[in-house]
């Protein structure tokens, strides 16, 4: 966190009167205010002049910060607020409440350090969730529900997950994290893509790893594949062998880009069970004398 200089944001030296901070404040809001400033870091300048003229308009803040500028602090220097800030002091801030101002307005002038304050300052933390979800949902995205415990008892909520989510992407619900006095915190999920019975997950590809019988992978063959999207009729070459990678192109997670679904072949050697089945194999050894499947290991 920065140190602030009120006085350089209003143009003021550090022992202007009220009625020069006044008039510098006025001067300046006129010039920057969002409404009808052309100036492209209006919208900046005018919340740090507002947040410059809450300190210094206050007799009992402006004391307090003007303990820390006789300290040495300066503009930009790395700033924690010391340990006896503000002691004994009771910081007002009329209907304002704190809001809106940056976190080093926040670390002398919005609460903690033991220090009374008459207005809330503090919106509620934000809480955490681990939500799992099907692979399906994360590709056409849905609906889930999910259940927190807050201070002020259990809440269920249904969080729309959108197509195309990754694991371990965090959503966020503004607004459903813990109570405070400024507001509540928010909620932040974690998404867990579950197990799939037949797909895994490499980022947005999905892997399918396709059974095939010898004579698909010998002779060829058109075969239906699922897919997330439903079933796609894929071309085995002839002459396949196991671990053989195809590519469905697009047909992984959305995005951008999307994913890709790669199908890796594994030939399945039917059992010989009956005296017809071992004969059948016994012919199929006759008629390939010079396959060597081991050849490259002699």
């Amino acid at each position: 966190m920065k140190f602030s200089d009120y006085y350089e944001a209003l143009g003021v030296g550090e022992g202007a009167t009220t009625d020069e901070i006044k008039s510098a404040y006025r001067k300046l809001a006129r010039k920057y205010h969002p409404d009808v400033s052309k100036e492209k870091d209006a919208e900046e300048r005018f919340k740090a002049i507002n947040e410059a003229h809450e300190v210094l308009k206050d007799d009992d803040k402006r004391k307090a910060y003007d303990q820390l500028k006789r300290r040495g602090f300066r503009s930009g220097d790395d700033f924690r607020p010391p340990p006896d800030f503000g002691q004994g002091q009771d910081f007002n801030f009329g209907d304002n409440d704190g809001a809106g101002f940056s976190d080093f307005f926040e670390s002398l002038f919005g609460g903690g350090g033991g220090r009374a304050r008459r207005g809330p300052t503090r919106r509620g933390r934000d809480l955490e969730a681990r939500l799992s979800v099907p692979l399906e949902m994360a590709y056409a995205g849905g609906t889930q529900r999910v259940s927190v415990t807050r201070r002020d008892g259990p809440k269920t909520l249904d969080v729309r997950i959108p197509a195309g989510i990754a694991n371990g992407q965090t959503i966020r619900l503004a607004g459903e994290g813990e109570p405070g006095p400024a507001g509540s915190g928010d909620l932040l999920i974690s998404v867990e893509i579950a197990p799939h019975r037949w797909f895994e997950l490499d980022g947005r590809d999905v892997i399918l790893k396709l059974p095939i019988a010898p004579w698909e992978a010998a002779l060829g063959a058109t075969i239906d594949v699922p897919t997330l999207a439903g079933r796609v009729s894929l071309r085995i070459p002839e002459g396949s062998q196991s671990g053989r990678k195809m590519r469905l192109r697009e047909k992984g997670l959305p995005g951008q880009p999307s994913g890709d679904q790669y199908v890796l072949l594994d030939v399945q050697t039917p059992p010989a069970s009956t005296d017809a089945e071992r004969r059948s194999y016994d012919s199929l050894r006759d008629a390939f004398p010079a396959f060597k499947p081991r050849a490259a290991l002699e």
